[in-house]
C-alpha cells in the first residue's frame, strides 16, 4: 500500500454523526438548540455567582470555572460541527485537527481536576467544618486551578506531539464528528503500538487521577455522615453533594466507556453516542443540574434577573 502523508499536504474529512442527507438539517438544529443552551445556562451561572457576594466561596468559585471550561469545551467541537452538517465537503486540515484535539483534551482534562476540586472541597466542609476557611482559602483555590489548567494543556501538548508523527494512508475519513484520538489513530499507517501504549499509560494517570481523588473524597464522606446520629442532618449533609455526584456520573460514566478501551474494541456508533453525552449533554445539563434544589444558585439567579429588569 502506498503511504501517503497527509500531515503535510491534506487534511481530514470528519463524517459526523450521520452521513444520511435527510438528517443533517435536523441535526443541525439540534445540536445548535443544545449549544446555545449551554453557552446561555453556563453564562447565566458565572454571572450570577460574581453577581452575589453571598455566592463568593470556594465550591462557587470552582463552579464558575467548571462553567466556563464546559463553553469552551463546547465550542472546540459544537461550531465545526454545525458548520461540516451544513456543508458537502467536511473537511478540516491536519493542523485544524491537532489544534481541535488539543482543546478538547485541555478543556475535557480541566473538567476532571475541578470536579476533583469540588470533591475536595465538599470533604473539607463535611469532615473538617471548623477549618474549611483554614483550608480552603483563596490563595489555595486559585493554586488548585491553577494546577488543574497546567496539568491538562501539558497532557494535551504531549498527545498532540505524539499525533502529529503520525502518517496516514489513502483513508482520511475520520469516522467521527471531531479530531478525538482513537478515530485519527485508526487511520495511522505507522506503527502505534508504543503511541498507545504511552496514550493508555498516560491517560490513565491523567483521568484516574481526579477520579480516584473523588472516590477517596467521597468515602470519607460517608464514613463522616454516617456517624451523624440524626437523620435530619444526615440528609443535609448528603444534599450539598447530589449535584456534583450527578454530574461526575454522567461525566465519568461516557469517558471511561471511551477511552477505557483496547483500540480494537473501538465502535464507531456507540462511541460517537457516548462522546456526544459527555462533549455537549453533561455541560448543558450542568447549569440546571447545580440550580435544581439550591437555594443559594436560585437566590442568586434571582438576584441576577432583577438587576437585568432594573
Amino acid at each position: 500500500m502506498e503511504t501517503k502523508n497527509y500531515s503535510s499536504d491534506s487534511g481530514f474529512i470528519l463524517l459526523g454523526l450521520s452521513s444520511n442527507p435527510r438528517l443533517q438539517k435536523p441535526l443541525f438544529a439540534i445540536f445548535l438548540i443544545m449549544y446555545l443552551v449551554t453557552v446561555l445556562g453556563n453564562v447565566l451561572i458565572i454571572l450570577a455567582i460574581h453577581s452575589d457576594p453571598r455566592l463568593h466561596t470556594p465550591m462557587y468559585f470552582f463552579l464558575s470555572n467548571l462553567s466556563f471550561i464546559d463553553i469552551c469545551f463546547t465550542t472546540v467541537i459544537v461550531p465545526k460541527m454545525l458548520v461540516n452538517l451544513l456543508s458537502e465537503t467536511k473537511a478540516i486540515s491536519f493542523v485544524g485537527c491537532l489544534v481541535q484535539m488539543y482543546f478538547f483534551m485541555a478543556c475535557g482534562n480541566t473538567d476532571s481536576y475541578l470536579l476533583a476540586s469540588m470533591a475536595i472541597d465538599r470533604l473539607v466542609a463535611i469532615c473538617h467544618p471548623f477549618h474549611y476557611n483554614r483550608v480552603m482559602n483563596p490563595r489555595r483555590c486559585l493554586l488548585m486551578l491553577l494546577g488543574s489548567c497546567t496539568i491538562s494543556h501539558l497532557h494535551s501538548l504531549l498527545r498532540v506531539l505524539l499525533m502529529s508523527r503520525l502518517s496516514f494512508c489513502a483513508s482520511h475519513v475520520i469516522k467521527h464528528f471531531f479530531c478525538d484520538t482513537q478515530p485519527v489513530l485508526k487511520l495511522s499507517c505507522s506503527d502505534t503500538s508504543s503511541s498507545q501504549i504511552v496514550v493508555m499509560t498516560e491517560t490513565l494517570a491523567v483521568i484516574a487521577t481526579p477520579f480516584l481523588c473523588i472516590l477517596f473524597s467521597y468515602l470519607r464522606i460517608i464514613i463522616t455522615v454516617l456517624r451523624i446520629p440524626s437523620a435530619a442532618g444526615k440528609w443535609k449533609a448528603f444534599s450539598t453533594c447530589s449535584s456534583h455526584l450527578t454530574v461526575v456520573a454522567l461525566t465519568y460514566g461516557s469517558v471511561i466507556y471511551v477511552y477505557f478501551r483496547p483500540l480494537s474494541m473501538y465502535s464507531v456508533v456507540k462511541d460517537r453516542v457516548a462522546t456526544v453525552m459527555y462533549t455537549v449533554v453533561t455541560p448543558m445539563l450542568n447549569p440546571f443540574i447545580y440550580s435544581l434544589r439550591n437555594k443559594d444558585m436560585n437566590r442568586g439567579l434571582k438576584k441576577l434577573r432583577n438587576r437585568i429588569h432594573l
